[in-house]
């Protein structure tokens, strides 16, 4: 049988090069962005996307791990599992076209954007083909077709982009200019601003589906009501849990928006949110290798949950996880001088950079949290993981709320890094106790500890000599990445070595 972990790097590896590119598709955008809008229009795009993060988990209320779930339920058929599933989701998004459509004015003078109730009807479309794209995607994850997914996923995603660059970079400048021709009047409005990148993101999400038709009607199967009575039963906690980890990951640009607004203007409110959304850019490297490992190893900790050691498997998978994002968070850190003048060239923003080291260790948390939640998907306790969730989103706006107004957007970084590492610790002691897996602790707090130490001492060290500074710099990350090599790969260190700490 395959070494379970090449296994498992390898999807990775696919998986991850479609988010990668993707992602780093999209970075190219954000230097186009800052460019092009201050950060008051900036944290428009913002906002919108953190009440967009919001709303897709609520669209696919758990259906694709429920999907995994039952996938190879032997009490009922594969393509029965997809059909039942599929279905409901086709059902749920067309309720909620039809009330966004209806509540369209309603929902804009909410979200404090009375005057842009378009805006309302673009993110409705966006999520619902998003949410009718998410099954099908996640059945090319489960029967192993990463190639397949990949280029449905980089096709939508450079859709996104040409759309983005022909809007803000052809059409624009030319009409700013006054050099207008035909095409550009009859697509190009001014006042739509930076509703063009919302524009962009749509076309992109129905182009996807699009491409995914003719898998989906190749899938045959029948609709099982009883099945999907199981299903929603598994799923819902998993939703709570979503929404609950959306409101850690997203709700902060929210509240400031909200708080900010009151106490210091509507302006001020959202140049905040446009400095924070940008820096939080940078912190994205880690959360592209989590995003990349996460849509590998909820099938593969699926399918290997019966092989024999298989605890033993994912207490490894974690250690090497935790180095790797150890190693990102250097790679960022260390070099922020330059990603910044890569990601974001516009100076109004660099005040923003100070927390780009705290958010990205929050992320190493949410990734090591992502890992631990094996144990309430596997074990069914999906309720568990929902109540840890939601501790976690009372810790996130309760602090928001409390600190946001003293501190700002350095509040709502902090918060997210005290969120993270709360429920990390909760899921840690509570999977101990319903399914217990020989994490090694010390091995893991190395690689956590160890690059902020690093990070800190060269903080201490103001090196005016460009070559000098980076050259101590890259030789603390490879000192920190030849450990951590020779811990995991060099050194004896089997899957099961762990079996007496069990």
């Amino acid at each position: 049988m395959a070494n379970p972990i090449k296994q498992l790097a390898g999807q990775t590896a696919i998986y991850g090069f479609s988010t990668i590119i993707g992602r780093l598709l999209n970075y190219l955008l954000v230097p186009l962005h800052v460019a092009i809008f201050q950060p008051a229009a900036y944290g428009v795009v913002t906002e919108l996307y953190a009440y967009a993060a919001f709303l897709a988990v609520i669209l696919t209320y758990g259906m694709e791990t429920a999907f995994f779930r039952y996938l190879n339920n032997a009490d009922h058929k594969a393509e029965n599992t997809f059909r039942t599933a599929f279905s409901s989701l086709i059902f749920t998004s067309l309720i909620f076209l039809a009330l966004t459509l209806f509540f369209e004015e309603n929902i804009a003078n909410f979200i404090l954007y009375p005057s842009h109730p378009e805006y309302v009807l673009w993110f409705a479309l966006i999520l619902a083909f998003d949410s009718l794209s998410s099954l099908p995607m996640a059945k090319l994850r489960s029967e192993n077709k990463s190639v397949l997914f990949a280029s449905v996923n980089i096709f939508s995603i450079l859709i996104t982009v040409a759309l983005n660059l022909f809007f803000l970079l052809y059409c624009k400048p030319n009409y700013d200019a006054g050099n207008s021709n035909w095409l550009i009047e009859s697509v190009y409005r001014p006042e739509i601003g930076v509703g063009y990148i919302f524009i962009a993101n749509m076309i992109g999400s129905m182009l996807k589906f699009v491409l995914l038709i003719p898998f989906m009607l190749r899938t045959k199967g029948v609709f099982d009501w009883a099945l999907l009575k199981t299903m929603l039963y598994y799923a819902l906690p998993l939703m709570i849990f979503g929404l609950a980890g959306i409101v850690n990951e997203t709700f902060d640009r929210i509240l400031l928006r909200r708080i900010l607004t009151e106490t210091k203007g509507d302006e001020y409110a959202k140049i905040q949110v446009g400095i924070y959304g940008a820096n939080y850019k940078l912190a994205m490297l880690i959360t592209i290798f989590i995003q990349a490992f996460r849509y590998a190893a909820e099938p593969f900790f699926f399918s290997h949950e019966k092989q024999e050691n298989s605890r033993f498997t994912y207490a490894y998978i974690m250690q090497v996880f935790v180095g790797v994002v150890g190693s990102l968070f250097l790679v960022v850190t260390l070099y922020m001088d330059l990603f910044k003048h890569i990601i974001i060239p516009n100076e109004n923003y660099w005040s923003g950079l100070r927390i780009v080291p705290i958010l990205l260790m929050a992320n190493i948390f949410l990734g090591i949290y992502y890992n631990l939640g094996v144990w309430f998907k596997l074990s069914g306790k999906t309720r568990q993981g929902m109540y840890i969730s939601v501790i976690g989103a009372v810790i996130t706006i309760v602090l928001n709320v409390w600190l946001i107004p003293y501190f700002e957007y350095m509040a709502s970084a902090w918060v997210t890094l005290i969120s993270y590492f709360s429920i990390t610790i909760f899921s840690y002691f509570l999977g101990r106790k319903y399914y217990p897996i020989p994490y090694r602790l010390g091995r893991i707090a190395y690689y956590i500890v160890a690059p902020v130490m690093i990070y800190l001492l060269l903080q201490q060290f103001d090196i005016d000599n460009i070559f000098i500074k980076y050259s101590i710099h890259s030789l603390f990350l490879i000192t920190f990445v030849g450990s951590f090599y020779y811990l995991e790969f060099k050194a004896t260190n089997s899957l099961t070595s762990n079996k007496n700490e069990l």
